[in-house]
């Protein structure tokens, strides 16, 4: 019989997670993921295409396999309750990586989905929960109040997980009070820069990849693409020809690249964000409200630092030459992209340097995509992209519950790992 994990010393600030029983459980978990594969894609693709759908179940079953890991590595304490807010996308990933594995240190997760994917995460909780052992199971709590009702449970929680807009997160940091911990997740640009060493070729692979991701639906696509005149030319025309023989269809089919978006405000925002630049636009540029679709569609800027899309959904391609790495770096110091710094992918751009442009943290020769861990911190230093309230004020920096939780109720005493 398998006994807890005792404290190096005795603590009467807080208790521990049993890692033995975490380690079973968690194993669990990753085996009711495997049974239900089938109707977990099945609910999936009401939001996303079948291949991030496909995606989105193996990066949870990763993420599962590695809580245990996650735990003792962060020593996070026991805590009573978190409540969390679950983003418009990514209903499975997201329900495991803040409700499911935080369910094994947590006694109680109270869960308010977005409106748009209510019914889809209710489903993901219920298939999932009929395989999990029901002491798990039970701590995992949905709820249908309204953002205004969900306050007053926010106040009472340990911590707060929020996906959502800066709006949002700002009315939550202001009416819940300074008792929780509170992180808060948003949008982010991106920025995806193809540097004069880059092969067009695998430059505009990657390319496709990160923006095609759910249809362009997803806050990790890049939404502006800084390119080096060099490879300027060849990286337009590539574009162009891939993008006029995308396959288009069904969500449910494995093979489609683009299908209908999921919610109107997607197509109506970039229906206007096309007109506006309808000068820009190279190849594409219709969208069609019945359907909820939108052409992938490829617009070029001038050489300026000065273009700061807004929040984009939607096979949207903008494409901004640069000859000097300042114009990336001027772009990225500007005040609206230190508030939104999140990730920079720098593909064949020796010239930048550093670990960060403005507040994004750069990956080299990789997208977001790629270097995503469900177990590790998420994110860069922008307030409105990545903040976690501290001492009374937000701060940006790379997120994982866990660890947060850890070093804000840090002290000597610990479980031995």
């Amino acid at each position: 019989m398998t006994q807890p994990s005792m404290p190096v010393l005795e603590s009467v600030t807080r208790t521990w997670p049993d890692l033995e029983a975490a380690h079973e459980r968690a194993a669990g978990a990753a085996v009711a993921l495997l049974h239900s594969r089938t109707d977990l894609l099945s609910a999936l693709t009401r939001l996303a295409t079948y291949a991030s759908a496909r995606d989105e179940l193996l990066r949870s079953l990763r993420a599962m396999a590695g809580a245990p890991w996650e735990l003792a590595r962060t020593g996070v304490p026991q805590l009573s309750r978190i409540s969390v807010v679950l983003p418009q996308h990514t209903a499975l990933y997201s329900y495991v990586r803040d409700c499911l594995v935080p369910a094994l240190y947590c006694d109680e997760v109270v869960v308010r989905p977005t409106p748009r994917i209510r019914e889809t995460s209710y489903e993901v909780h219920q298939t999932i929960s009929r395989r999990l052992e029901p002491q798990l199971a039970a701590r995992i709590r949905f709820t249908d109040a309204d953002e205004s009702d969900f306050m007053p449970v926010c106040a009472e929680s340990d911590a707060v997980v929020h996906t959502g807009s800066a709006e949002a997160g700002s009315r939550l940091l202001t009416r819940v009070g300074d008792g929780p911990l509170i992180l808060h997740s948003g949008h982010a640009p991106n920025p995806l820069i193809v540097g004069p060493r880059t092969d067009p070729a695998a430059a505009c692979r990657a390319v496709l990849r990160a923006r095609l991701y759910n249809s362009g639906q997803d806050r990790r696509c890049p939404d502006v693409l800084f390119v080096h005149r060099l490879r300027l030319n060849a990286l337009v025309e590539q574009l162009r020809a891939e993008l006029s023989v995308l396959t288009v269809g069904a969500r449910s089919w494995p093979d489609a690249v683009l299908t209908a978006l999921t919610y109107g405000e997607a197509v109506q925002g970039a229906a206007r964000f096309l007109d506006e630049h309808a000068d820009r636009v190279v190849a594409g540029g219709g969208t069609d409200p019945e359907r909820m679709q939108v052409e992938p569609s490829l617009l070029v800027f001038d050489e300026d630092p000065g273009f700061h899309p807004p929040q984009l959904a939607g096979p949207l391609f903008c494409v901004v030459p640069y000859e000097d790495p300042e114009l990336p770096r001027a772009w990225a110091r500007h005040p609206v992209e230190l508030e939104r710094g999140m990730y920079a992918a720098v593909l064949g751009e020796p010239r930048l340097t550093g670990q960060t442009l403005g507040t994004a943290v750069v990956l080299r020769d990789a997208t977001p995509f790629d270097a995503e861990d469900g177990n590790q911190p998420f994110g860069g230093y922008g307030v409105q992209a990545s903040g976690v309230r501290w001492e009374g004020r937000l701060i940006g920096r790379p997120l994982l519950l866990s660890r947060e939780v850890a070093q804000r109720r840090a002290v000597i005493t610990g479980p031995l790992r």
